[in-house]
């Protein structure tokens, strides 16, 4: 399961997407709608890897990664957002939190894929 990613977004057209993507690349992933259902999700199996949203309803990404982080099992567990934002302030915030990359959508599959290899492998 450790090449299994865990892909939280509200939007059902990225989920879609990014699994597409990763699947074809040879990784397993799980789906969830925020970061509530996300949090519920990793707990219910073992995840190599996070990528989230930042904006989402219930409980933001933000929110989310530090929930994340403060369960000592998954302290260093690879979290990358996936987001349209691009600010500064909200990438500091997000480092800050734990997260461990930073994705512009939309993206390349082919730099998302090399973004999981570079924590999966």
């Amino acid at each position: 399961m450790a090449n299994t990613v865990l892909v939280v977004d509200d939007s059902s057209s990225i989920r879609q997407m990014v699994s597409f993507t990763l699947d074809g690349a040879g990784y397993a992933t799980v789906t969830a709608v925020d970061g509530v259902d996300g949090l519920t999700k990793l707990r219910a199996g073992t995840v190599g890897m996070v990528i989230t949203d930042l904006n989402m309803p219930n409980k933001d990404g933000l929110e989310f990664i530090r929930d994340i982080r403060a369960t000592p099992a998954h302290k260093f567990l690879p979290i990358v957002f996936l987001t349209t934002e691009s600010d500064e302030t909200k990438k500091a915030q997000a480092k800050a939190a734990g997260a461990s990359g930073w994705i512009v959508k939309p993206f390349k599959p082919e730099q998302l894929v090399a973004v999981v290899k570079r924590f999966l492998g």
